[in-house]
């Protein structure tokens, strides 16, 4: 399995899609290739973000010869039980079907786990271009949390960039947001909760 670093490592669950389309190639693309094309396939809850870019996207494959290579993509959800693995493992599929992929095997790895250490500093940028305040350090968060009289880590508006916002629930638009409020701008705001 060909992987981008940190992504490298972990076991499979075993849990695996077959996803199969008619399409027809007469040359295998080459890995680098199907990177490229992964990283243009938008993640479905936040679509400015793509699945390479979000770290979902974890080891790319190619497995047999001619007629019977198939195209193996290994995916970490951000979340175990995450509602859009399916739709993740559809979009997959299909982006490689328009690339003329015709067997593709999408294969669910849970461990490791999905860390938003794996955002990539351009899916931040875009993160926060959308209006969604990019995680911060888990460390610093963790630190936060676990220590008594520690420093809460900032959360910057991504509108404006002031950092004198407040949390106003600790679940936003999805389970891995929080819902966050700028008090200068005044413009509410989701915060991509480190993991």
């Amino acid at each position: 399995m060909v992987s981008l670093p940190p992504r490298d490592g972990g076991t499979s669950t075993g849990i695996t899609s077959d996803v199969t389309s008619d399409a027809t190639s007469s040359a295998r693309p080459s890995i680098e290739q199907v990177w490229a094309w992964l990283g243009e396939v938008p993640d479905p809850e936040i679509p400015v973000i793509s699945l390479v870019d979000l770290g979902i996207v974890r080891g790319v494959e190619w497995t047999g010869d001619g007629d019977e290579a198939t195209l193996v993509v290994r995916i970490t959800p951000t979340y175990s039980g995450c509602p859009a693995t399916q739709v993740i493992a559809g979009d997959v599929k299909d982006a490689m079907a328009a690339h003329g992929i015709p067997r593709v095997v999408i294969e669910t790895s849970l461990s490791p786990a999905w860390t938003t250490d794996w955002l990539s500093d351009v899916g931040r940028e875009r993160l926060r271009d959308y209006g969604i305040a990019p995680p911060g350090a888990r460390e610093d968060v963790l630190v936060s949390l676990t220590r008594r009289g520690a420093p809460v880590a900032t959360i910057a508006c991504p509108r404006c960039g002031s950092s004198r916002t407040r949390l106003v629930s600790e679940f936003g638009s999805t389970p891995c947001k929080a819902h966050h409020a700028c008090l200068e701008c005044l413009e509410p705001f989701d915060y991509f909760k480190p993991i």
